[in-house]
């Protein structure tokens, strides 16, 4: 009899472990427990620890209640300005409610994956390239409210967006490292511009600074030569000053009055002379301009006859009449 008890009360207790062991779950930290008894919600959500079910029964599902990151495919699509790009981005979310996620919901993970692989297209189409570049800050705002509304009601909550890279057809980079190069260019175009204006400004101030003091000049050419001859070369070029020259020009003159004057005053050119007297010429002269003469010329007669008029031979002087002595 004794023997029966003591067989009974070990399989009782032999039903008990396997009952206990079949019944008894964990639910970690960081995870929640929901338990669907017969298909129905049983209770509150089980918090982490050991819990009880009955077995074959009750049916528990644990969620994760850490934060997912979850990235995006990328997605190509056509910008606002009619660029064609490829964007990709990652998404940071948790769940927030165990139950709504496992009811509300078939798969709460794809459906977050889903829902921001068609917000980026949107987001795509409804911005700019300049604004995929440069402004993401405001396109991750942006993808963020549209996956969160919608996430509420699965249980969801989205963390974080991000839009991790965009990629662009070749020659689109092309283009857009022209127009960064002629900028770059045109900037220091107008730097060195300025650069021309200030110093030429500077150099007007201290022309008209040596102007009023002549050696500042020389002591400006002595630096000149001193900071040339510290570089140990071997030819040493040393430019002079007009001023220096001029100075010198000065030095050099005499200072008699009648040289200052002889540079000065214009020199007088002689007149031409007349001609009181005939003069005889045996052959005819070439003349490019007419000699202004006060008489006649006698020209003698050559073998050819001149092809002008002939000059009348000069008259003879007056003598005494024939038939008278000459007086005593």
């Amino acid at each position: 009899m004794v023997e029966e008890l003591l067989g009974a009360a070990a399989g009782a207790a032999a039903v008990g472990l396997v009952y206990v062991a079949a019944a008894a779950r964990v639910v970690k930290q960081y995870e929640r427990g929901v338990i669907l008894r017969l298909g129905r919600l049983r209770g509150s959500v089980r918090e982490p620890g050991f819990t009880m079910i009955l077995p074959a029964v009750d049916r528990l599902h644990k969620v994760n209640m850490q934060i997912v990151t979850m990235p995006v495919p990328a997605q190509e699509g056509i910008t606002r300005d009619n660029v064609t790009v490829r964007v990709d981005a990652v998404v940071y979310f948790q769940v927030v409610d165990a139950a709504a996620a496992i009811i509300n919901v078939e798969d709460y993970r794809f459906a977050v994956s889903q829902m921001a692989q068609t917000s980026l297209r949107s987001i795509i189409g409804k911005s700019d390239l300049d604004d995929l570049l440069s402004n993401r800050e405001k396109l991750n705002q942006g993808l963020e409210l549209m996956l969160d509304s919608p996430a509420i009601g699965w249980g969801v909550q989205i963390d974080r967006v991000e839009i991790k890279d965009v990629s662009l057809p070749e020659s689109m980079k092309r283009s857009m490292a022209r127009q960064a190069e002629a900028d770059r260019e045109r900037r220091a175009r107008v730097i060195n511009a300025d650069a021309e204006l200030q110093a030429s400004k500077k150099l007007a101030e201290a022309a008209h600074q040596m102007a009023d003091a002549p050696s500042a000049l020389q002591l400006r050419l002595l630096q000149t030569v001193m900071a040339v001859a510290a570089e140990k070369n071997s030819t040493l070029v040393l430019p002079i000053p007009v001023e220096l020259l001029r100075f010198l020009e000065r030095g050099a003159q005499p200072p008699q009055d009648h040289a200052a004057r002889a540079t000065t005053e214009p020199a007088t050119v002689p007149e031409p002379a007349t001609v009181s007297e005939p003069v005889a010429v045996d052959e005819p002269v070439a003349v490019d301009e007419p000699a202004a003469v006060s008489e006649p010329i006698a020209v003698e007669e050559s073998t050819e006859p001149p092809a002008g008029p002939t000059a009348e031979p000069p008259a003879e002087p007056p003598g005494e009449p024939p038939g008278q002595p000459p007086l005593k």
